[in-house]
């Protein structure tokens, strides 16, 4: 029998991966994509200190040392269905059915569409497609495009498409609708914007962005937006509405209030070649719903995410969660998280002896430590939330012990 079984290949996967053969166990990676990677594969961005990351590099390390550890890396097959049994856990694949001692679950996020009209138009797509196409296909998406949706990711990877030779037009919000929400508004999206501004080329931003409010900010946002890497981001304009015949040929927009009301009048067409609808991204975790994990709805990780330890124990014995699933972050803390998981389970089946508390624990405070030097914050409060997610994870583990 195997002794972990891994459902994604992305840095979590592979970081536990490595960890846990590292410790001498049978490891076995399933992703339903044809090269492992995760969201690796689409990265490639400049770091504070001139040195740049590519994703694609970085996943080739990480895939050679897994190899090298003897870890048997299955690609192009999906899971359907985990079912727990008296020895471990039944894993259903679409190529057979494994059985494994323990499980681990690092399935990623997933992109929140925002339904815009005309989104189903040819050249419409979401902003991590486009990122894939450039970063590791090597395929313009398009000549001229505009993003719609202002948070950490569209702004991220509208650079990364800079440097694949694509002109991005401007960054704009959403229409407002019960599905956008605070995506719409422009005082809430500022919010995101002052987090990314230690990003910024121009100092004046920079600067601003330490001492502005969100709210005064969204006020005195200039109509024609700040320039990112010469890429208007624009907080006072809507896109309403997706135009073009057989394919995108731009997008409609109007101005808006600081509070995200559409000024009438205002109305005008922006040509485009392609448009990328950027809502954000959400925890894949049907597969831990599936298992039968508990859940916490925490808006801070990005949705409903399986309740867990610091360990990345479920509260399902030889079920373990890392990476994105656990809340949306950085690929650097998923692989952190990765080697935690690891190492919990080679702790738990006695893998593991020497020293194992102590290495988790260092694991752990390692995990914290690059959390709070990532670059981009998703969301704000992150580890507050992961702390309090902590907490109801042993408060509900005590409440079954007591019945």
């Amino acid at each position: 029998m195997i002794d972990l079984v891994i459902v994604g290949a992305g840095p979590a996967g592979l970081g536990a991966a490595i960890s846990a053969a590292e410790n001498g166990l049978k490891v076995y990676i399933l992703d339903e994509f044809v090269k492992p990677g995760g969201r690796l594969l689409g990265q490639l961005h400049e770091e504070p200190d001139g040195k740049w990351v590519n994703g694609i590099e970085e996943a080739q390390k990480l895939y050679d040392r897994a190899i090298e550890l003897g870890v048997n890396i299955l690609c192009g097959v999906s899971v359907y269905d985990l079912v727990k049994s008296q020895t471990g856990w039944c894993v259903y694949t679409t190529d057979k059915i494994i059985e494994s001692k323990c499980l681990l679950l690092a399935t990623g996020a997933s992109e929140t569409p925002i339904p815009i009209p005309g989104w189903t138009l040819p050249g419409v797509m979401s902003i991590g497609a486009a990122q894939v196409m450039g970063n590791v296909h090597r395929v313009k998406a398009g000549e001229k495009g505009i993003i719609i949706g202002v948070n950490v990711l569209s702004v991220a990877i509208s650079r990364e498409l800079q440097l694949c030779g694509v002109r991005i037009e401007n960054i704009l919000l959403p229409p407002p609708s019960l599905i956008s929400g605070d995506l719409s508004h422009p005082e809430k999206m500022m919010e995101a914007l002052l987090r990314l501004s230690h990003l910024a080329p121009s100092p004046l931003i920079r600067f601003g962005g330490k001492w502005v409010s969100p709210k005064l900010g969204a006020r005195l946002y200039p109509k024609n937006g700040f320039k990112m890497w010469g890429i208007p981001i624009q907080l006072r304009k809507t896109a309403l509405e997706i135009v073009g015949e057989e394919q995108v040929e731009g997008v409609r927009i109007a101005n808006i209030s600081a509070t995200g009301t559409v000024i009438p009048g205002t109305e005008k067409v922006i040509e485009a070649d392609f448009v990328c609808i950027a809502g954000g991204l959400t925890p894949m975790s049907e597969l831990a719903a599936v298992a039968g994990c508990s859940f916490s709805y925490v808006p801070q990780l990005g949705g409903h995410v399986p309740l867990h330890n610091e360990c990345m124990q479920t509260n399902l014995k030889g079920l373990y969660v890392a990476g994105n699933i656990t809340g949306v972050e950085s690929a650097k803390v998923a692989k952190a998280q990765g080697n935690v998981a690891g190492l919990s389970v080679a702790r738990e089946l006695n893998a593991r002896t020497d020293r194992a508390d102590e290495k988790i624990n260092e694991a752990i405070k390692q995990t914290i430590e690059t959390r709070r030097k990532a670059l981009i914050q998703f969301n704000q409060g992150i580890e507050e939330a992961r702390e309090a997610l902590h907490h109801k994870f042993y408060e509900s583990t005590d409440e079954r012990l007591s019945i």
